[in-house]
């Protein structure tokens, strides 16, 4: 087996911000370097600008069984587009995918710590200060816009070194880093999510236009009514302490934060002054309307009208499920207008005449961001979403028969919905008995917040996503207590899931190379990793796990070295039955997900994004390509799931991508 290790140093003026696929086509984009090694040959260097051959003219990839690339999507874009190279998927091996597969971080450097690369093999410190240099403009100021080897040639010679490194650093790692996920079913996976990424979206330049000019006229208007409102003290009420002091020193009103939530539950109270009142309103206006999304978009869209490249695949390091980057689709925020008026305020916008014909033009820019999304001609939007399927999985892990029971009778249109079901059960009364309001409040809310060991923080960030009215937290925790034991087989201290999980975890770590199943789940320890093997034999990964008295878990806390998902450093986390619950529950939902991607297409619906727990495509518009087709697609039981499970999926063929009421 014949495998050549390769890596790229390029130039651009374009920012990689947004995306390879948009900087791979500006004309300046360069490939100045080619690292590569074959086997366990010699590292060589090959020097684009002063002439030297590319690789791919002295070999062709196909002369290869493997080609070894750390996050192999921006080289192989590059050599496509600049070089004219199409390197396939197939033959690629992806050191960072392999990294992400098992939950380690996908950035070179910090494997290159984690795994203690010897230094003198990756560089890393020296390098980003020669990337710097060398692969982007010079500011404007000055009057040298391009460092290159004629103008700096001693630190291209440290540059060229630097390049070998990464070829020395990626074949140091590839060996040890684990494999149980990667290549075989992961890869498949991911050779379908670069086809993804490769395809893109087309997007709707216009209204991405139109937006930004109406969120600029709503912010123009509010910040002169604040101007005029406070004597000229505040331009805007974007200018948090002077905001904070307006409100303290001219009106009494103390806040703690500027925390969307902290400004809605203040504005509720009835002795709040009608000035104080206008301009909080003012702050939630201008903040919560922003062009940013807007204007990645259009940074973003390639030549044709297509936006690429925005899903990470593996991007939940304890999940494997994808996380969004440059347009960051999977964080579009929850629509709340229906959407007729959404579909409407969007040719309103695009006619100029949004600012003068919408009550809250601002809000509509918020709520249309998906609108972004639109068919290429020709074409139309299919979208497909899983029903509640992270609520379906969760009791199917947990053996909870009464739950699924339910979920298979609402299915087949001969029962409620089951936050009706569930609020009747917490609350002891007859389905009949419970109303909105009930249903909404020990229903919906607790079903959301608790199935993951959730308790009152987790209820109340709930309570404040769906807008509910706050509750006081004495009624808090009699819900979370009543939703617990009514939901034993998940929650139940002695026997229940979260329990299990734990305490199989646990059992796992203290008898290396035993397997200990929990239900669906097994867990084994191997060497310095704990395996959560999932129903459909992928693994999730914990590394050093370990117990250890941890400052948020107390005494003997079951620890494991992992990403931070909000610090995203790799550091000790804590983490328990709930947590080991979400990881199986989340993952188990991806994998039922991706199952049936490639079937997907293979129907006729090309996939140009997938979001959570929904695929949104863009076929051929013929009656043929039914969203009822593609949700019989999506819906396809894998072998590794048992009757018991009940999956259901509902969708929308439109030409415009948008949020369902």
């Amino acid at each position: 087996m014949t495998t050549l290790y390769y890596d790229t140093e390029s130039y651009c003026e374009t920012p990689i911000a947004a995306g390879v696929h948009r900087y791979a086509e500006d004309p300046f984009a360069e490939i100045m370097l080619e690292s590569w090694a074959i086997d366990d040959g010699p590292v060589a260097v090959n020097d684009l600008t002063a002439g030297e051959q590319s690789v791919w003219t002295i070999f062709d990839p196909e002369d290869f069984d493997e080609i070894v690339i750390h996050n192999s999507m921006f080289d192989r874009t590059m050599v496509r587009t600049v070089g004219g190279i199409d390197i396939p998927v197939r033959l690629i091996h992806d050191t960072m995918v392999q990294a992400r597969a098992h939950g380690l971080p996908g950035g070179l450097d910090k494997l290159c710590s984690i795994f203690r690369v010897p230094e003198e093999l990756s560089k890393h410190s020296v390098g980003k200060k020669l990337i710097q240099l060398f692969c982007k403009p010079r500011p404007k100021s000055f009057k040298l816009r391009r460092a290159t080897r004629l103008t700096h040639p001693k630190e291209w010679e440290e540059f060229k070194a630097y390049a070998g490194g990464d070829i020395e650093a990626i074949r140091y790692l590839k060996p040890r880093l684990p494999r149980w996920n990667y290549p075989d079913r992961e890869h498949a996976l991911w050779e379908i999510d670069q086809r993804i990424n490769d395809r893109g979206f087309f997007v709707d330049q216009e209204l991405a236009h139109a937006a930004i000019a109406t969120i600029a006229d709503v912010k123009a208007e509010v910040n002169a009514e604040t101007f005029d409102q406070t004597d000229g003290r505040l331009h805007s009420t974007t200018q948090r302490d002077k905001l904070l002091e307006e409100l303290l020193l001219e009106h009494g009103v103390r806040l703690p934060d500027m925390q969307q939530g902290t400004l809605e539950r203040r504005l509720e109270d009835p002795d709040l002054p009608m000035a104080a009142k206008a301009l909080i309103e003012q702050r939630l206006l201008v903040s919560g309307t922003s062009t940013a999304k807007y204007q990645k978009a259009l940074d973003a869209v390639c030549e044709d009208g297509r936006l690429r490249g925005s899903l990470q695949f593996c991007g939940a390091a304890r999940t494997k499920r994808w996380s969004g980057q440059i347009f960051q689709p999977q964080n579009l925020p929850r629509p709340d207008m229906p959407v007729e008026e959404v579909l409407d305020g969007i040719e309103l916008m695009k006619s100029g005449m949004a600012w003068t014909m919408h009550d809250e033009p601002g809000r509509l820019a918020w709520n249309a961001l998906r609108g972004l999304v639109i068919a290429s001609p020709g074409r139309k939007i299919v979208q497909a979403d899983f029903s509640q399927i992270e609520a379906r999985v969760l009791p199917w892990l947990a053996g909870a028969q009464w739950k699924l029971d339910a979920f298979r009778a609402f299915d087949e249109g001969r029962g409620p919905d089951t936050y009706v079901v569930g609020a009747a059960r917490i609350l002891g009364i007859s389905i009949e008995e419970v109303t909105k309001a009930l249903r909404q409040m020990y229903g919906k809310v607790p079903e959301l917040a608790c199935g993951y060991g959730g308790a009152s923080g987790a209820f109340a960030s709930m309570v404040e996503v769906l807008r509910m009215e706050p509750m006081s937290p004495d009624v808090v925790a009699t819900i979370v207590r009543e939703w617990r034991e009514a939901n034993p087989e998940i929650a139940n201290w002695t026997d229940g899931l979260w329990v299990r999980l734990e305490e199989g975890a646990r059992e796992a770590i203290q008898s290396p190379g035993r397997t200990v199943e929990v239900g669906y789940v097994v867990f084994e320890k191997w060497r310095n990793w704990l395996k959560m093997r999932l129903p459909s034999g992928g693994w999730l990964s914990y590394a050093d796990p370990h117990f250890y008295d941890h400052p948020h878990g107390g005494p003997n806390s079951l620890c494991f070295w992992g990403v931070n998902s909000y610090t995203k450093r790799w550091e000790r986390l804590y983490t328990y039955g709930g947590k080991l619950s979400a990881d199986a529950t989340q993952a188990t939902a991806r994998e039922l997900l991706a199952y049936n991607f490639e079937h997907i297409e293979e129907q006729g619906f090309p996939i140009v994004l997938q979001v959570h727990d929904e695929v949104i495509t863009e076929p051929v518009d013929d009656p043929n390509y039914s969203v009822n087709n593609l949700v019989a697609a999506l819906t396809r039981r894998p072998p590794w799931i048992d009757d018991k499970l009940p999956i259901s999926a509902d969708g929308f063929e439109a030409y415009r991508y948008r949020k369902e009421d």
